[in-house]
């Protein structure tokens, strides 16, 4: 079953559309499939499945895993819909500190994957949004890092003044101070 991948000018970010087979009792898509992922230079191993359930305006991030154990992700919106931004964070890249932000949605099913070395952050924009990520490493609390999500230096652009944010990410340092 085919997917359609667009690579973005990040290296390794990449816009997973998967083939979807509708008929009077539903639909049938695959998320993931290692053959078709491999062809498209994505060889990744996925140790964690995480599912994250917020309300309208919530935003959550920019998080990030530190060295040794940086995390790819493959993130999907399985209810509603959000605004889903990945952050190059790797400082001999040359598109260090820029983003490319996607709607995902259960309508449109598309996958996101954020290779290791980038910051997450994603705004719920229905009025509830469930989603689901693979991760290539499991999480640890240790390497946990992240970045205050209106840092100017990287400049995302959110459309929505007053988010709804955890106490942690309202806390979280500009990327000059890490």
């Amino acid at each position: 079953m085919p997917f359609t991948f667009k690579k973005f000018d990040l290296e390794g970010l990449t816009l997973i559309t998967p083939q979807i087979f509708k008929d009077s009792r539903g639909f049938f898509l695959e998320t993931y499939k290692q053959s078709e992922f491999m062809l498209k230079g994505l060889d990744m191993k996925f140790v964690q499945d995480n599912h994250s359930y917020s309300t309208k305006g919530v935003l959550r991030g920019i998080h990030f895993q530190n060295h040794p154990k940086e995390m790819g992700k493959l993130v999907r919106c399985i209810n509603g819909k959000i605004w889903d931004v990945a952050v190059d964070l790797r400082p001999s890249s040359p598109t260090f500190k820029k983003w490319v932000g996607v709607e995902l949605s259960q309508d449109n099913k598309q996958m996101l994957y954020i290779p290791p070395g980038f910051g997450h952050v994603f705004n719920t924009l229905s009025d509830i949004a469930e989603i689901t990520y693979k991760c290539t490493n499991e999480y640890d609390p240790k390497l946990d890092g992240g970045i205050i999500w209106n840092d100017p230096e990287i400049g995302i652009t959110w459309g929505i003044e007053n988010p709804i944010i955890s106490e942690k990410d309202s806390k979280l340092p500009y990327l000059k101070e890490i």
